[in-house]
């Protein structure tokens, strides 16, 4: 839906929240509704900034407006008001997507400029002279879309952190406005990153050119859901594995999986079934590749939630599978990512004799104690 919001008119994003909390649809959250002030205020800069009609329209340069930033903790409902915000926004030109497909899409773009000849550049980006492929690049994301809405902004590549601050400061220029959810504070992205100092002007920027809004009320929506169904289902029957997919379903929302490519020490990493902070996989393609400690580090640094299936039992002639899935369960007990698993039997009876069946004695604990209330609530 869109609204026409005038200076004095009622908010199109107060009216849908009040709305949804009228309906049931959310429970009223004292956090959520102060985080709706600066969502407001951005609505309204973004209705006020809006070219009039003939030659004003005509000649109008898009004006980037103070953007937001909302932080906090997982399942305190960040995305869920950035997708309201985003639906009921005045602004034709707009999109939402997630913070790492973006990036991989700037890449490819930048790949194609790189690679590209006259002919090619111009077919692709209009103009075809120069190196610096980052005018460009920035050119042709706010020729699309002069609001960006990122979901799940986090720096863990280089790559990425190399390039963000030319490119937004190219895309400021041009007009665009950010609100983006993220986990961590401006100040804590890429931190401990190789060369982060190169990194620091970007978060100057960042914090310029965005408000940043806490929401951190004392309820986890997502917890509330692994309550309900529980994070551990066996055996991987019909109805579980119906439960298993149900509750993937409900936790994914409105989200498509767009897959996810995580880069460990040069390698790339494809995981198919991932949006956000969410990741479907299977034990065979995490446990039965070659993939070590540095790939479940980053994929535990990587996800919030992690859904695993297809965990079977192991027998001894299947050691070194059993030996990655201790490793894997190790990163992300440490990372406190959440595990939702789809398997034949509880953790005691999954490797119960071989080679380190002692050892994995606890692993299954780590399993069981990451099922318990208190280790999900202490995330």
């Amino acid at each position: 839906m869109a609204s026409d919001l005038t200076p004095g008119a009622r908010s199109g994003l107060q009216a849908a929240y009040d709305e949804r909390v009228r309906s049931g649809e959310i429970r009223p959250d004292p956090a959520q509704a102060a985080a709706l002030a600066p969502l407001i205020r951005l609505e309204a800069d973004l209705a006020a900034a809006r070219p009039g009609g003939g030659l004003r329209k005509l000649f109008h340069k898009p004006e980037s407006q103070r953007g937001v930033y909302l932080i906090g903790p997982v399942g305190r409902g960040k995305t869920m008001l950035m997708d309201l915000f985003f639906e009921t926004v005045p602004v034709a030109a707009k999109r939402r997507t997630h913070f790492h497909v973006f990036m991989g899409e700037v890449h490819r773009l930048i790949d194609a400029w790189r690679k590209g000849d006259a002919a090619a550049r111009k077919a692709r980006f209009g103009q075809h002279k120069g190196d610096d492929p980052i005018a460009p690049v920035a050119d042709v994301v706010a020729g699309e879309a002069q609001l960006l809405c990122f979901d799940e902004f986090q720096v863990t590549d280089i790559a990425d952190a190399m390039i963000l601050g030319r490119l937004f400061e190219a895309l400021f220029a041009r007009g665009v406005t950010l609100v983006t959810t993220s986990n961590r504070l401006p100040d804590d992205l890429y931190r401990n990153g190789i060369n982060r100092q190169l990194f620091l002007p970007f978060i100057d920027l960042l914090k310029r050119r965005v408000e940043v809004v806490s929401i951190a009320g004392p309820h986890d929506y997502r917890l509330d859901r692994l309550r309900a169904a529980g994070t551990w289902f066996s055996p991987a029957d019909p109805d579980n594995r119906r439960s298993f997919d149900s509750l993937w379903r409900e936790m994914l929302g409105p989200e498509e999986e767009t897959g996810e490519t995580v880069e460990v020490l040069g390698r790339k990493v494809h995981f198919p079934h991932a949006a956000g902070g969410l990741l479907r996989a299977s034990f065979a393609s995490l446990c039965s590749v070659a993939l070590g400690p540095n790939d479940y580090i980053a994929v535990a640094q990587r996800f919030h939630t992690v859904f695993l299936e297809g965990l079977p039992k192991l027998t001894a002639n299947r050691r070194e599978e059993a030996r990655r899935l201790v490793i894997l369960v190790d990163a992300l007990y440490e990372a406190k990512t959440r595990l939702i698993v789809l398997a034949e039997a509880e953790p005691v009876k999954l490797y119960p004799e071989g080679d380190g069946a002692f050892e994995f004695e606890r692993t299954a604990s780590r399993l069981q104690e990451m099922r318990s209330a208190d280790w999900l609530e202490d995330r």
